[in-house]
């Protein structure tokens, strides 16, 4: 990916989405799009590279990355679509590892995380949300997508908002 340090003039809001399956959830979309384009922002997606403990055992991870590749690169695709800068990664498969290495070469001032609901994720299974805002510094929002039910969602744990003047936007599903 190389060195992508931003210099301390640079405007803008940099942020961090790890995600894997789903990378294609609409209110995902719609919250990079809102945060990254009203702020003028970069956006770095981060698509770990899940497998079965079977296949990493045996090191056969071809068939995971080819599956990150293609919903980072519809993820991308999405968000280029709508004029968001975004790029993207294939990143370890412990969604913890991939976190702490994007930002080592990518300073985000945020980091989305998205994920299955509770009963289907592996992530929260691990507590990844809570484990993530107790080790970096970076605000950390959390988008539920459950694609097949169609049901998505900002989680009810989110950091709390920052308050503003005017009124809160919202994000809707299109």
């Amino acid at each position: 990916m190389g060195d992508e340090r931003r210099e301390a003039g640079t405007p803008g809001r940099r942020i961090l989405v790890i995600s894997n399956e789903t990378a294609t959830g609409t209110v995902l979309h719609e919250a990079i799009r809102f945060r990254a384009r009203n702020v003028g922002g970069e956006v770095l997606v981060v698509s770990p590279a899940l497998n079965t403990r079977l296949r990493h055992w045996m090191s056969d991870t071809d068939g995971a990355r080819r599956a990150a590749e293609a919903r980072l690169a519809e993820c991308l695709r999405r968000l280029t679509a709508v004029g968001v800068h975004a790029h993207g990664q294939i990143g370890d498969s412990d969604p913890m590892q991939a976190i702490a290495d994007a930002l080592e070469l990518f300073r985000a001032d945020e980091i989305i995380i998205a994920t299955h609901p509770e009963t289907r994720s592996h992530w929260l299974a691990h507590d990844l949300v809570a484990r993530a805002r107790l080790r970096f510094d970076q605000p950390i929002l959390h988008i539920v997508v459950d694609l097949p039910r169609r049901r998505e969602y900002v989680a009810a744990d989110a950091a709390p908002p920052v308050l503003a003047a005017g009124p809160a936007p919202t994000l809707t599903a299109s």
